[in-house]
């Protein structure tokens, strides 16, 4: 069974960057979309960036050009590159599996993502 693990999260100034990570094993995820989502207290959980090898890659408008999603399939590892980091990007960021092969867009709702982490909290102070 596959399992995701995140790190790299903590506490940044406003305008820091920080890098996460998200490590997959018990099984070869290159096929699969995936994809980094975030949770800040009180409100829904939302996409922030997706890939996959047929479509490309998506972000969310509130993080494009500011966040950059990419993966090391040989390492079984997702990456998330986050600069100009926002007071308002602190929350819990967590990394997903979409386990279709064949996509004509990337998958952008929580109940399309079959496999989660358990999450590493980005806190930015002003």
């Amino acid at each position: 069974q596959v399992q995701l693990v995140e790190s790299g999260g903590g506490l940044v100034q406003a305008g820091g960057s920080l890098t996460l990570a998200c490590a997959a094993t018990g099984g070869t995820l290159s096929s699969f979309a995936m994809a980094w989502f975030r949770q800040a207290p009180g409100k829904e959980r939302e996409f922030l960036a997706g890939m996959h090898w047929s479509v490309g890659t998506f972000y969310a408008d509130s993080v494009k050009g500011r966040f950059t999603i990419s993966r090391d399939n040989a390492r079984n590892m997702l990456y998330l590159q986050m600069n100009s980091l926002k007071p308002e990007d602190t929350a819990a960021y967590y990394c997903a599996v979409h386990w279709g092969v064949v996509l004509t867009t990337i998958p952008r709702r929580v109940d399309e993502y079959d496999s989660w982490g358990q999450g590493t909290q980005v806190t930015v102070s002003s």
